[in-house]
């Protein structure tokens, strides 16, 4: 049990020669915005070296953060949703290059009846806003929005560009998972992903777990000219592509800030995210409940052997990580415009690639982030599964306290070699 300088309690386990992931750790509660509470995992060769936590889960109620404590992971759960969808197509059960009519026939109306599973989970579909009107019961009870989406013209032409599908990714691909197995997403991931692994994550919150969920905070928001500067220093990117970037794909009217609100479902100002129908309905787009110990497990067991369970083959593994997002142009550029998908979006199917927004180990790291500042990710060259979750929900491009965590685990390894 160790204070961190901002005077909260860390607490945990750190093997020998894993000190600089908890030096890390402890230094994020003093940085900018520093953590209200936070908790980090580290498997390495299928056995956790590092599990730290510490903070408030509720600040206004003063209860620490404590070992079992879940946090909202947002879009990290959209790297349990494509594990679900490579586990079905490791046993045969699911073909990635299959049109997606196979398993779903009423998807191919409005033209979509070519587009093959791959660019479901590849963003590729032009599938990433749904025109509506849904409202929030709507996206709870699962089937209005699947009616929405099968309805939905794509946005451009299938397979030619590329767009975060921020939140139509987890009903398409959930209903996908459905249509094969009977089951829906979230049940699909507690039956053949956490309870082999004995994990404490859910899509869909159990009413017995609500106790233990920390509630979020937000950090103040950055300003236009902050978040311009992130951008160029984790890019690498000059600042006049940055600022027609931002403008082209992210502005008041572009395709992504539509994305967002899912036909009208979502409104943030609501605080929705903080309420009990949130966390019991399943959104595989972006409502897992985990801690930090469950996401590391879960990223371990895909590259390496976890108490006698592996999820997936090394073959799995390769063909699940080919980056597809280098093939295509991110939709909504302007002419002219170049911004390399290693830059910006390299998206393998349903998992992000090592590139310089996000926080990896290693050139062939896998993973996804989440909105506020969570992470998870596996490096299969390293044999290491990595999970970090916070409450303090901070929206920055290459989040500083995930890639200092991740920047410490880099730094372990290279001093065991």
């Amino acid at each position: 049990m160790l204070n961190t300088a901002s005077g909260t309690v860390m607490q945990g386990h750190v093997e020998d020669g894993w000190g600089r992931v908890a030096d890390a750790f402890r230094a994020n509660f003093a940085g900018s915005p520093g953590e209200v509470g936070a908790a980090c995992c580290v498997y390495r060769d299928g056995r956790p070296v590092v599990d730290v936590w510490g903070g408030f889960a509720d600040r206004e109620a003063h209860r620490a953060w404590s070992p079992d404590t879940l946090a909202l992971v947002a879009s990290t759960t959209k790297g349990a949703t494509a594990l679900c969808a490579h586990l079905l197509a490791q046993r045969g059960e699911l073909d990635l290059d299959a049109p997606v009519v196979k398993y779903w026939p009423e998807f191919g109306a409005a033209g979509k009846e070519q587009i093959p599973v791959r660019w479901l989970l590849s963003h590729q579909a032009g599938l990433p806003i749904v025109d509506g009107p849904l409202t929030f019961e709507d996206a709870c009870a699962w089937h209005p929005v699947i009616r929405a989406l099968e309805a939905q013209k794509p946005e451009w032409r299938p397979g030619t560009e590329h767009v975060y599908h921020s939140m139509t990714f987890g009903f398409l691909v959930g209903e996908v998972v459905r249509r094969i197995t009977g089951n829906s997403l979230g049940a699909f991931f507690a039956e053949e992903v956490a309870a082999p692994l004995g994990l404490s994550a859910w899509i869909g919150l159990p009413a017995e777990q609500e106790e233990r969920v920390a509630r979020i905070e937000y950090a103040a928001p950055f300003t236009l000219e902050e978040m311009t500067a992130g951008m160029i220093e984790t890019t690498g990117l000059d600042r006049d592509t940055v600022i027609a970037w931002m403008n082209a794909v992210w502005g008041p009217d572009s395709v992504q800030a539509r994305a967002g609100q899912l036909g009208g479902a979502f409104d943030h100002s609501t605080g929705y995210a903080n309420t009990r129908a949130f966390r019991a309905a399943e959104f595989p787009f972006g409502n897992m409940f985990s801690d930090a110990r469950s996401l590391a497990r879960m990223y371990a067991a895909t590259v390496s052997s976890v108490d006698g369970v592996r999820l997936l083959t090394p073959a799995t593994v390769e063909r699940m990580t080919v980056v597809q997002t280098d093939r295509t142009r991110m939709n909504g550029l302007p002419p002219g415009l170049d911004v390399p998908a290693n830059r910006s979006f390299y998206m393998a199917l349903g998992f992000w690639r090592a590139c310089p927004p996000m926080p990896w180990v290693g050139p062939g790291s896998f993973g996804h982030p989440g909105s506020g500042g969570s992470v998870a990710f596996a490096d299969p060259d390293a044999r290491v599964g990595f999970g970090y979750v916070t409450n303090l929900w901070s929206f920055r491009v290459g989040e500083p306290r995930a890639s200092n965590l991740a920047a410490a685990v880099t730094a372990c390894l290279s001093s065991q070699r």
